[in-house]
């Protein structure tokens, strides 16, 4: 299949050289608003990539599906011109900046019937698909807290941090997309707080840089999601299901970033991940992998738009929480859409 791709930044770029190693995609048509960045792609990958100059040329290409990892911005108007060209899309998330977009977003999709897959990377982690397992087999018994981490090494650039809405929108909503696909449950009420000690970029931006959130599920299992801008020991994504029959985890590695003063202990004895590239290369591409096969009709959407949309209204009352220290119900913040 032949497939085009808009967006050639760090993970733009990491998925051009991906999906040209899958079998399934003989060719990529790239494009980026940076000059001179779908040339260099396409002279990293000779014979594979080819490179146009905007939107329309891409979907006039010849594609059979379209991969967007553009700004955040501009995926509304790229997920709705593939959809109305009748192409399947994958987006990385989130699909809008604003929650109000990304329902309007849902709504056409779908009523257009075009799938659309959006970019959780998580989901296709081999540990995270194993503890979704572990939930449903019901070999957990019933599970009663979950805790998920994620810590980045360093912070992002202060442009992306003012452009990003807050940690829960841009970091922790991964965090909340792994607790809703590995419980099968939904987050009805949420408690969040923070503090912003670093880099004064984030205080200037009404963000923290650090967060931890209380989530509460509708069966009333809580959910535990920590997140900082500052783990120097590496990049860390845990996740712990902790039942009335067994508790498991996933992350738990020779490369986890955390070391024990345990006497006589040498685990974790690797490298600790670097950054989350490394830390989900394998999940990257069978994401993608995944994609093929939306493309090829032999499988739904395996994250679909209305999924973000419900990661989103998690993070939209986590922000919420923070900034008038009480619970909010994530009803509270949930417009134009059926409660959970």
């Amino acid at each position: 299949m032949r497939l085009g791709l808009i967006g050639l930044g760090r993970i733009g770029a990491f998925h051009a050289a991906t999906l040209t190693g899958l079998e399934a995609v003989d060719s990529l048509v790239v494009a980026d608003v940076a000059p001179g960045a779908a040339q260099a792609v396409a002279e990293r990958h000779p014979g594979r990539v080819v490179a146009v100059s905007g939107t329309g040329e891409v979907l006039a290409s010849g594609v059979d599906g379209l991969v967007v990892a553009a700004a955040t911005d501009a995926h509304p108007e790229l997920i709705l011109a593939a959809v109305d060209a009748g192409l399947p899309v994958f987006c990385e998330k989130p699909v809008a900046r604003a929650a109000a977009d990304a329902v309007d977003v849902l709504r056409r999709v779908e009523a257009a019937g075009v799938p659309v897959q959006i970019g959780y990377n998580r989901r296709f982690d081999a540990a995270v698909a194993a503890a979704r397992e572990a939930v449903a087999s019901g070999a957990l018994g019933r599970l009663h807290t979950v805790r998920s981490t994620t810590m980045d090494p360093a912070p992002p650039p202060a442009a992306y941090v003012a452009g990003s809405g807050g940690i829960f929108r841009d970091c922790s909503v991964h965090d909340f997309d792994t607790v809703r696909f590995v419980t099968g449950r939904e987050v009805v009420e949420v408690y969040a707080t923070g503090s912003a000690n670093g880099d004064p970029v984030f205080a200037e931006n009404g963000d923290v840089d650090t967060s931890a959130a209380v989530l509460t599920l509708d069966d009333g299992a809580l959910a535990l999601v920590s997140n900082t801008r500052y783990n120097a020991r590496g990049y860390d994504v845990r996740l712990e299901l902790h039942g009335t029959a067994d508790s498991v985890a996933a992350g738990l590695d020779d490369r986890l970033p955390l070391r024990s003063l345990e006497p006589g202990t040498t685990f974790p004895a690797g490298a600790p991940h670097e950054f989350f590239m490394d830390r989900f290369a394998d999940a990257y591409r069978a994401e993608l992998c995944a994609f093929t096969e939306v493309v090829a009709g032999t499988r739904p959407s395996p994250c679909t738009v209305a999924d973000a949309v419900e990661a989103g209204w998690i993070a939209e009352a986590c922000t919420l929480s923070l900034r008038e220290h009480r619970p909010v119900r994530v009803d509270e913040v949930r417009t134009g859409g059926t409660p959970a």
